[in-house]
Formats: C-alpha cells, structure tokens, sequence
C-alpha cells in the first residue's frame, strides 16, 4: 500500500509541473512533452480497476483545466486508462494474467514497447481531438509521432530514476 500512496504522490507532483511548467514547453513551436501519463502508465496493477479509470478521468481533467483543452486530456487519459490491461496482457502476457507483473523488473524491450504504444495512442487521440480534421492526417500523424517520442524519452528517463532506481545502486 506504501507504493500506492508513493505513487499517488508523484503522480500529483508531475501533474502540477506539468501544468505550471511543461504546458509552457513548445519545443520548435508544435513539441510538447506529456510527463503527467507517467501516472497512468505505471499505475499499480493490483488497485480496483473502476476507481483507476475514475481516477484517469479525473487526472485528464485538471489536466484539461491547466491547458485550457475541452476535455482533450481527460478523453485520452481514460481511454488509455480503459485499455491499459490489453496492452499489459499484450506485452506481459501471463504475467499480467497471474498479476504478477512488476515494473521494475520487466524486460527492457517489453517495458519500451508498453510505455511507447500507450504514449502513442494517448497522444494520437489528443491530435485527433484537437485537430478534429481527417484531411489533416499528416499533421496529425507527425505531431503525433514526434510528440510520442519526446514525452516516451522524458517519462522512461523518470520510469529508470523512480522504478528502477535499484540498477544505479
């Protein structure tokens, strides 16, 4: 329960540098790191999946109220939120199904591929919701990818300083 609390914890401090510092961040005038998922990403698996989902939503929402975004962040948040156990199962397989999944101790190609297709999916979904235009698919498409890679790099940075602390020790 320690590491439920720690988390939380966390969780809010990156959500409030991301909404006093990070939002200010626009790297080339379209880069944006996402820090704030990092909460969603590496939630705790053995907590009621209802309230995690809540929890999400309500997490994209300040969110939502420190970028001045309609409901973009909450939208991405939950449903990456919703969809986190197909990902685990997909990456983790029957790990995730026996609960035995421990983030610091998975594989580094299971790890990357996990962080790098939520972060992908959330952001793909913020592009689509902000740009709300098809014919714009490339912009989307780019913003989408290059942002994905800035905010993969900046949470896994976070993910070996926070998790995996103990391969430095």
């Amino acid at each position: 329960m320690n590491n439920f609390f720690l988390h939380t914890f966390f969780g809010l401090i990156f959500l409030i540098f991301q909404g006093l510092f990070l939002n200010n961040v626009n790297l080339f005038e379209w880069l944006n790191p996402f820090l704030y998922i990092y909460f969603i990403v590496y939630y705790p698996l053995k907590n009621n999946r209802i309230i995690f989902i809540f929890i999400s939503f309500l997490y994209g929402l300040i969110q939502d109220f420190f970028s001045d975004t309609h409901a973009i962040h909450s939208a991405a948040c939950l449903i990456i939120a919703y969809f986190r156990p197909v990902f685990l199962k997909l990456y983790f397989g029957m790990a995730y199904e026996h609960q035995v999944v421990k983030f610091n101790s998975v594989e580094l190609n299971q790890n990357i591929f996990y962080l790098f297709t939520l972060t992908f999916v959330h952001h793909l979904i913020i592009f689509c919701l902000e740009v709300f235009d098809f014919g714009k698919i490339l912009l989307i498409l780019k913003n989408t990818f290059f942002n994905s890679l800035f905010t993969f790099f900046i949470v896994y940075i976070f993910y070996e300083f926070l998790i995996n602390k103990n391969k430095f020790s």
